[in-house]
């Protein structure tokens, strides 16, 4: 499983909470990247019972650095959001 900013950052409009099917199936129909949704199906699965539900990219992989960690002074002149 190969997570990088910009493979998870496809998730950020993923209907949280969900299940991995439900990543999957959602993945495939918003055309996300192929190396998105072998991820996807890499997730654990359980063997027999309900599958664990995700409630965020941070139970996906917990090293997800979301626009809001990082430091900066939004007074800053020219800094944008979209930049970082």
């Amino acid at each position: 499983m190969i997570w990088t900013v910009e493979l998870a950052a496809a998730l950020d409009d993923a209907p949280f909470p969900a299940t991995r099917e439900e990543l999957i199936e959602w993945a495939e129909r918003n055309g996300l990247p192929t190396q998105v949704i072998v991820n996807l199906e890499e997730l654990e699965e359980i063997e027999q019972g309900e599958e664990p539900v995700y409630e965020g990219i941070e139970d996906i992989w917990p090293d997800y650095i979301r626009k809001e960690d990082f430091f900066h002074n939004e007074e800053d002149e020219g800094f944008d959001y979209d930049d970082v």
